[in-house]
Protein backbone atom coordinates (compact mmCIF):
# COMPACT_ATOMS: atom_id res chain seq x y z
CA UNK A 1 0.00 0.00 0.00
CA UNK A 2 1.22 3.70 -0.91
CA UNK A 3 -0.29 6.78 1.21
CA UNK A 4 0.73 10.24 1.52
CA UNK A 5 -1.05 12.43 4.47
CA UNK A 6 0.01 16.26 4.18
CA UNK A 7 -1.32 19.54 6.47
CA UNK A 8 -0.97 23.12 5.60
CA UNK A 9 -2.10 26.35 6.68
CA UNK A 10 -3.11 28.63 3.76
CA UNK A 11 -4.54 31.80 3.80
CA UNK A 12 -8.05 31.00 2.36
CA UNK A 13 -11.55 30.44 3.98
CA UNK A 14 -12.36 26.82 4.33
CA UNK A 15 -15.37 27.50 2.15
CA UNK A 16 -13.07 28.76 -0.81
CA UNK A 17 -10.79 25.29 -0.40
CA UNK A 18 -13.58 23.23 -0.13
CA UNK A 19 -15.32 25.06 -3.31
CA UNK A 20 -11.48 24.71 -5.34
CA UNK A 21 -10.96 21.09 -4.24
CA UNK A 22 -14.67 20.41 -5.01
CA UNK A 23 -14.79 21.35 -8.55
CA UNK A 24 -13.09 18.46 -9.95
CA UNK A 25 -13.40 18.89 -13.64
CA UNK A 26 -11.43 22.03 -13.43
CA UNK A 27 -8.54 19.94 -12.36
CA UNK A 28 -7.53 19.11 -15.65
CA UNK A 29 -6.61 22.93 -15.97
CA UNK A 30 -4.11 22.39 -13.09
CA UNK A 31 -3.24 19.58 -11.72
CA UNK A 32 0.03 17.51 -13.10
CA UNK A 33 -0.79 14.29 -14.97
CA UNK A 34 -4.66 14.93 -15.23
CA UNK A 35 -5.79 14.54 -18.39
CA UNK A 36 -9.62 14.63 -18.02
CA UNK A 37 -12.72 14.15 -15.57
CA UNK A 38 -15.81 13.15 -16.49
CA UNK A 39 -18.89 13.41 -14.04
CA UNK A 40 -21.21 10.37 -14.89
CA UNK A 41 -23.67 12.11 -12.42
CA UNK A 42 -24.44 14.35 -9.65
CA UNK A 43 -26.97 14.67 -6.82
CA UNK A 44 -27.31 16.45 -3.51
CA UNK A 45 -29.53 15.97 -0.20
CA UNK A 46 -32.41 18.18 0.36
CA UNK A 47 -30.80 20.53 2.42
CA UNK A 48 -27.62 20.68 -0.31
CA UNK A 49 -25.36 19.97 2.82
CA UNK A 50 -23.86 16.77 0.71
CA UNK A 51 -23.20 16.04 -2.89
CA UNK A 52 -22.26 13.53 -4.30
CA UNK A 53 -20.56 12.64 -7.90
CA UNK A 54 -20.12 9.92 -9.96
CA UNK A 55 -16.74 10.71 -11.42
CA UNK A 56 -14.15 9.49 -14.10
CA UNK A 57 -10.50 10.75 -14.31
CA UNK A 58 -8.13 9.70 -17.04
CA UNK A 59 -4.65 10.07 -15.54
CA UNK A 60 -0.83 10.24 -17.42
CA UNK A 61 2.45 9.47 -16.21
CA UNK A 62 5.26 8.83 -18.30
CA UNK A 63 3.71 5.65 -20.52
CA UNK A 64 1.13 5.12 -18.03
CA UNK A 65 -2.40 6.06 -19.12
CA UNK A 66 -4.99 4.67 -16.85
CA UNK A 67 -8.88 5.52 -16.16
CA UNK A 68 -10.85 5.28 -12.73
CA UNK A 69 -13.54 6.03 -11.34
CA UNK A 70 -14.80 7.45 -7.85
CA UNK A 71 -17.46 7.98 -5.86
CA UNK A 72 -16.75 11.48 -4.77
CA UNK A 73 -18.63 12.62 -1.35
CA UNK A 74 -18.44 16.04 -0.73
CA UNK A 75 -20.06 17.63 3.21
CA UNK A 76 -20.54 21.16 3.07
CA UNK A 77 -21.40 21.01 6.42
CA UNK A 78 -18.71 19.41 7.66
CA UNK A 79 -16.31 21.24 5.30
CA UNK A 80 -14.93 17.85 4.21
CA UNK A 81 -14.76 15.68 1.24
CA UNK A 82 -14.35 12.09 0.79
CA UNK A 83 -12.95 9.75 -2.49
CA UNK A 84 -13.99 6.39 -3.01
CA UNK A 85 -12.97 3.95 -5.68
CA UNK A 86 -15.10 2.18 -8.16
CA UNK A 87 -13.36 0.55 -10.39
CA UNK A 88 -9.45 1.08 -12.58
CA UNK A 89 -6.97 -0.53 -11.88
CA UNK A 90 -6.37 0.06 -8.52
CA UNK A 91 -7.11 -2.63 -5.86
CA UNK A 92 -8.16 0.20 -3.56
CA UNK A 93 -7.62 3.88 -3.31
CA UNK A 94 -9.39 6.07 -0.71
CA UNK A 95 -8.93 9.95 -0.50
CA UNK A 96 -10.01 12.48 2.13
CA UNK A 97 -9.78 16.42 2.70
CA UNK A 98 -10.64 18.20 5.35
CA UNK A 99 -10.96 21.68 5.81
CA UNK A 100 -10.78 23.13 9.52
CA UNK A 101 -11.04 26.89 10.37
CA UNK A 102 -8.12 28.67 11.87
CA UNK A 103 -8.58 32.16 12.63
CA UNK A 104 -9.20 33.85 8.83
CA UNK A 105 -7.33 30.72 7.71
CA UNK A 106 -7.71 27.12 6.56
CA UNK A 107 -5.96 24.02 7.73
CA UNK A 108 -6.11 21.50 4.81
CA UNK A 109 -5.67 18.15 5.80
CA UNK A 110 -5.28 15.71 2.86
CA UNK A 111 -4.89 12.31 2.94
CA UNK A 112 -4.58 9.17 0.31
CA UNK A 113 -3.79 5.52 0.11
CA UNK A 114 -3.68 3.30 -2.37
CA UNK A 115 -2.77 0.21 -3.82
CA UNK A 116 -2.59 -1.11 -7.31
CA UNK A 117 -3.82 -4.12 -8.88
CA UNK A 118 0.05 -4.09 -10.94
CA UNK A 119 2.76 -5.09 -8.52
CA UNK A 120 4.93 -3.53 -11.60
CA UNK A 121 3.08 -0.56 -11.18
CA UNK A 122 2.99 -0.39 -7.42
CA UNK A 123 6.33 -0.19 -8.06
CA UNK A 124 7.27 2.24 -11.00
CA UNK A 125 4.70 4.77 -9.13
CA UNK A 126 6.07 3.89 -5.38
CA UNK A 127 9.61 5.51 -6.54
CA UNK A 128 8.40 9.33 -7.64
CA UNK A 129 5.18 8.94 -5.35
CA UNK A 130 5.80 11.55 -2.83
CA UNK A 131 7.12 13.89 -5.12
CA UNK A 132 4.28 13.65 -7.35
CA UNK A 133 2.02 14.55 -4.32
CA UNK A 134 3.87 17.20 -3.14
CA UNK A 135 3.70 18.63 -6.51
CA UNK A 136 -0.68 18.07 -6.74
CA UNK A 137 -0.63 19.59 -3.28
CA UNK A 138 1.53 22.71 -4.71
CA UNK A 139 -0.48 23.17 -7.56
CA UNK A 140 -3.69 22.96 -5.22
CA UNK A 141 -1.87 25.80 -3.28
CA UNK A 142 -1.13 28.10 -6.31
CA UNK A 143 -5.01 27.25 -8.08
CA UNK A 144 -6.28 28.85 -5.15
CA UNK A 145 -3.76 31.63 -4.95
CA UNK A 146 -4.91 32.48 -8.61
CA UNK A 147 -8.69 32.70 -7.90
CA UNK A 148 -8.81 33.97 -4.18
CA UNK A 149 -5.71 36.05 -3.46
CA UNK A 150 -6.47 40.19 -5.12
CA UNK A 151 -4.06 41.43 -7.21
CA UNK A 152 -1.60 44.15 -5.34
Amino acid sequence: MISHSENRLLMYSPDDMLRLVSDIEKYPEFIPWCDAVRVNSRSSNITKDFEILDADMMVSFKVFREKFSSKVTINKSAKCISVEYLNGPFKFLRNSWEFVPSGKNCEVCFEVEFEFRSKTMQRIIGFVFQDSMKKIVKAFEERAAELYTEPT
